[in-house]
């Protein structure tokens, strides 16, 4: 009976509160086939913008040394997390050791024929694949994925029916977008991967997300 009524009592607590888009967006049924991801960054932002992990507001990370723009919608997906599942995956596929999870919700980026003006949005995305990207010892994969219904893009299942100059842009902008003048970045892409690596590490990043935040489904549901 609690449940019952707290449950509503939560709904209603989001119509006042903003949700966390980390921890108050659910996935989606259907993940990770079809999915919400949750977007930060437009292609014509000057300016590389982050959720604040705490408020859930968008802050200003940095703004972008150079004219590369992210050649897609970018963001995160909500209530996943690289963890150690996601981190024994990246080891597996790579051979590396030593490697740790970068300890962030997995990153998305998504394809769109649409002009989108600003990001803190929710959209519907399928994967299609994506590549997998060192940090220093931190994995930090991509998932590319298509927007759902979009008129060019709509119809991609996999990583294959993407043009390959779409997906180097995708990989450029993320090999270079952390260098300083001088200085590269200490990242690397050690491979590209289909539909079905995508989903294997989006369901990995969900066991991570589970284990580390135990109770904060329980906790954004109202249960004491």
């Amino acid at each position: 009976m609690k449940n019952q009524i707290m449950d509503p009592i939560g709904k209603l607590m989001g119509l006042r509160y903003k949700s966390h888009p980390w921890h108050g967006v659910d996935i989606g049924d259907a993940a990770p086939s079809v999915l919400t991801a949750f977007i930060e960054i437009v292609p014509t932002d000057t300016v590389k913008y982050e959720v604040d992990k705490t408020s859930g507001y968008l802050k200003i990370d940095r703004p972008q040394k150079y004219s590369n723009v992210v050649p897609a919608l970018y963001g995160f997906i909500p209530q996943t997390f690289s963890g150690s599942k996601v981190a024994e995956h990246t080891m597996e596929r790579t051979k590396l050791t030593g490697i740790v999870g970068d300890s962030d919700p997995i990153d998305i980026c998504v394809l769109t024929m649409n002009t989108i003006s600003h990001g803190d949005i929710l959209v519907q995305a399928i994967p299609i694949g994506g590549f997998r990207m060192i940090d220093g010892d931190e994995s930090d994969d991509k998932i590319i994925a298509v927007l759902k219904n979009d008129a060019i893009y709509g119809n991609y299942t996999s990583i294959k029916d993407c043009p390959e100059v779409v997906v180097e842009r995708i990989k450029h902008y993320f090999l270079t977008y952390k260098d300083l003048p001088g200085e590269k970045a200490n990242v690397q892409i050690t491979d590209t991967f289909d539909v079905e690596e995508a989903h294997e590490i989006i369901r990995r990043s969900t066991e991570d997300y589970k284990n580390r935040f135990e109770r904060l489904d329980q906790f954004l549901a109202g249960v004491k």
